[in-house]
Parts: C-alpha cells; sequence; structure tokens
C-alpha cells in the first residue's frame, strides 16, 4: 500500500514530461526536426550549465522572482482584503463591487499601451501589470469564499458567544480559506504569464530579456531554455500553493491525508 501510494503521489506526475523529455531527444537527434528550428536537450543543457557557471542565470531568474512575487504580494493582498470587505459588509459590495467587475472584464494585458505611458517602461510598470493580473482571482474568490459559508455556522457562533474578531478567525477565514487557495494558485499561473509579456515587452533584466537577446541573436537553445524555466518556476510556485492547501485544510475532508 505505501509502495503504491509512493507511485502515486511522487512517480507518475513525472511519467508524462519524461515522456516527451525522451520524444524530444528523439526527433532532434534523429532530423525529424532540425536544430535551427528546436535545439537537442543535450544543447539546452549545456546552455544552462553555461549561464549558471558565469552567474547570469542565477541573476536573471532572481530578477524575474522578485518582479513576480513583489507583484503577487501587491494585487494579491488588496485582492484578499476588498474580498474579504465586500464579502462582509453588503454596503461595501454595493459600492465597489460592480466597478470592480467593469474593471474585471478589461483584460489586464491589453493595458500595456497605457501603463507603458504612464509609468515609462521601467519597474512600475511591471509591478502594476501583474498586480493587476493577480488582484482578479483573489478576489473573487475570497469574496466567494465568504458568501459561500454555511450560515448556520456563523449562527452557532454567535450562540457560543463569540465575538466579532473571534467569528471571524474560528468561523469565517477557515470557511473561506479553500476558496481562497484556489485563488492564490489560480493567480499564480497568471502571475506568470504576465510576467513573461512585461519583460518581453520591455525589460534589461530578467528571464524575459534573456529569452529576447536569444531571438536577437537567433540563439534558439536560450530561447527554449527560457521557456521551459518559465514552466519549472510556474510548476514550483503551484507546488507549494499545493502544499498550503494539504498544510492549512487538514480539518477539511477533501484534503485529509488517505
Amino acid at each position: 500500500m505505501r509502495q503504491k501510494r509512493f507511485f502515486f503521489h511522487y512517480i507518475m506526475p513525472w511519467v508524462l514530461p519524461l515522456f516527451l523529455l525522451v520524444t524530444w531527444h528523439v526527433v532532434t537527434t534523429k532530423g525529424i526536426i532540425g536544430a535551427q528550428t528546436f535545439p537537442q536537450p543535450l544543447k539546452v543543457l549545456d546552455t544552462l550549465l553555461t549561464l549558471l557557471q558565469t552567474g547570469e542565470l542565477t541573476q536573471y531568474i532572481g530578477d524575474s522572482a522578485k518582479r513576480a512575487f513583489t507583484g503577487f504580494l501587491i494585487g494579491g493582498g488588496l485582492g484578499l482584503a476588498l474580498g474579504m470587505i465586500n464579502g462582509l459588509s453588503t454596503t461595501s459590495e454595493k459600492l465597489l463591487d460592480s466597478s470592480i467587475q467593469m474593471v474585471r472584464n478589461i483584460p489586464h494585458l491589453a493595458l500595456i499601451p497605457l501603463v507603458i505611458l504612464w509609468f515609462g517602461i521601467a519597474e512600475p510598470a511591471k509591478l502594476v501589470l501583474i498586480s493587476l493580473g493577480v488582484f482578479f482571482p483573489i478576489y473573487l474568490n475570497a469574496f466567494h469564499g465568504i458568501r459561500s459559508i454555511d450560515p448556520t455556522l456563523t449562527e452557532m457562533g454567535r450562540v457560543y458567544n463569540l465575538n466579532k474578531r473571534a467569528l471571524f478567525w474560528h468561523v469565517i477565514l477557515p470557511g473561506s480559506l479553500p476558496s481562497i487557495l484556489v485563488g492564490v494558485r489560480y493567480s499564480l499561473g497568471v502571475m506568470w504569464l504576465t510576467l513573461i509579456v512585461a519583460e518581453t515587452v520591455a525589460a534589461d533584466s530578467g528571464i524575459g530579456f534573456m529569452a529576447m537577446n536569444g531571438r536577437e541573436f537567433m540563439q534558439m537553445d536560450v530561447i527554449v531554455l527560457s521557456i521551459l524555466i518559465y514552466a519549472f518556476l510556474g510548476k514550483l510556485s503551484d507546488t507549494v500553493a499545493k502544499w498550503m492547501e494539504r498544510s492549512w485544510l487538514k480539518w477539511h475532508p477533501n484534503f485529509a491525508k488517505d
């Protein structure tokens, strides 16, 4: 039983990536796809090791991660706060929610020309775009999480004489947490997507800058490596979010250990 669980949780998720890696190696080494179109995996690995030795890759990843998570904290924090406020207060909902929904229906990447005109091409423009991207998933899920709490639970809390602060920490927040964490997982994907676009539009450092340099010099191995790093960082972020779900929602039947 333990071996089956180990295979299911740790081995099975890597079956498809390994299959794709082997397929990539075969089609490029056999000449089915030319090196100018798609580089061989070993060439990409060699580029990875070279950039690690020079320290460039560490600098690029550090700059991109700093941008991504700073924007996530700003936009996610605002989304969480407003989602909770509007979820708890019908007055606040009537005042703010309609305006937020109107802005939500504007694709945030369509605002790039306006953001560049307002903030230039420096760091503030990238942070604004990332913040806009992550704001709405967390806002909607926080709002939905609070509004979907069973009213009998809050009524029971009042019966046990819980004050507003205790009711929030012991009933409302735990009840809305599963929905909030879904918003966090979704917004992490939006965060990396927005970062990719923001860095390829205008950047002087970061993974997107590395990819644009690779394009200028026709270095397919650098471009593919940039894409793979973005994919790895996205997967790593999602793994951390899933760990948060398992750790913080142990009481929830859907997240209980087998």
